[in-house]
C-alpha cells in the first residue's frame, strides 16, 4: 500500500511565524547587548540620574558635560549605567553620546601645558571632574573641560 505524503501549508506557516519571532526577539535583546558595558558621555550640559527608566522616577543627582559612565542596561529609551565610583543610576538615552571622555578620580589633579611632568602646571582640579579626551599621547591625554579649559593629564589620575 502506498501513503501519499500531504504537506500542510498551515504548518509551514506557523514554521515561518515562530522562526520570525524568534529572530525579531534576538535582534532586539542583542541590540541592548551591544550596548552593555559600553563607554558612553553625557552630551548635555546638564542631566538628571534617575531611580529608574522614566520621568516618574526621582531624581538621584545631576551630572555635567563629558561625564563618563558605562552602559549595562537598556529599557525603552533610557539606559541604566554604573560611574567612576561604582554607583548606578538611569539616564535618558539620547542625552549620551560616544565620545571619548575620562573623569579625575583623584583630588588636586595637576592639568599641565604637555604631555609630562616637565611642562607647567596650567591648572588644578579635583576628584570627579569630567573632560572630553582630545587625544592621547602614551601615558597622557590632551584634554578639555566643558568650560573649554584645555592641559594634559597622566592616564594614572583619571577612570
Amino acid at each position: 500500500m502506498k501513503t501519499q505524503n500531504k504537506r500542510n501549508p498551515l504548518g509551514k506557516f506557523c514554521f515561518l511565524f515562530y522562526v520570525s519571532v524568534i529572530m525579531l526577539f534576538l535582534f532586539i535583546n542583542c541590540s541592548d547587548v551591544a550596548y552593555a558595558g559600553e563607554r558612553f558621555t553625557v552630551s548635555v550640559s546638564n542631566a538628571n540620574v534617575r531611580s529608574g527608566p522614566g520621568t516618574n522616577y526621582d531624581i538621584l543627582w545631576q551630572v555635567n558635560k563629558y561625564y563618563p559612565i558605562r552602559i549595562i542596561k537598556k529599557v525603552g529609551s533610557w539606559s541604566q549605567f554604573v560611574d567612576f565610583e561604582g554607583d548606578k543610576g538611569w539616564i535618558y538615552s539620547s542625552l549620551v553620546r560616544r565620545i571619548p571622555s575620562v573623569i579625575t578620580i583623584k583630588e588636586n589633579c595637576n592639568i599641565r601645558s604637555g604631555p609630562g611632568t616637565k611642562y607647567s602646571v596650567v591648572f588644578q582640579t579635583e576628584k570627579g571632574v569630567a573632560f572630553k579626551v582630545i587625544k592621547r599621547k602614551e601615558s597622557w591625554i590632551n584634554v578639555q573641560h566643558e568650560d573649554g579649559d584645555k592641559g594634559w593629564i597622566h592616564n594614572a589620575l583619571v577612570w
